[in-house]
């Protein structure tokens, strides 16, 4: 069962740091954030992105918060899974 859910929650770490990297990537076309694709992603992408981009100021006019965000993804992700393996093996 803690595995099961170890899983899963490490799927939806998964998908939710390819949103963010398909939000950057769509950050580089003009009018593809005021598609209805983009406007749904950046409502599921912002709140998010929102937080670091508070903390971690542009340097040059290029934010480097996606990169935290996703590094802080990966490291919880990383945390779940580490954490599933001691409950699992006890």
């Amino acid at each position: 069962m803690i595995s099961f859910l170890v899983m899963v929650v490490g799927s939806l770490l998964d998908l939710y740091t390819m949103a963010i990297v398909v939000w950057c990537i769509l950050t580089w076309f003009p009018g593809a954030l005021n598609s209805t694709f983009g406007q749904w992603l950046t409502k599921l992408v912002e709140p998010y992105l929102g937080f670091f981009e508070r903390l971690i100021p542009s340097i040059g006019g290029v934010s480097f918060a996606p990169v935290v965000a996703v590094l802080v993804l990966w490291l919880a992700q990383s945390g779940l899974r580490f954490l599933g393996q001691l409950l699992v093996a006890m």
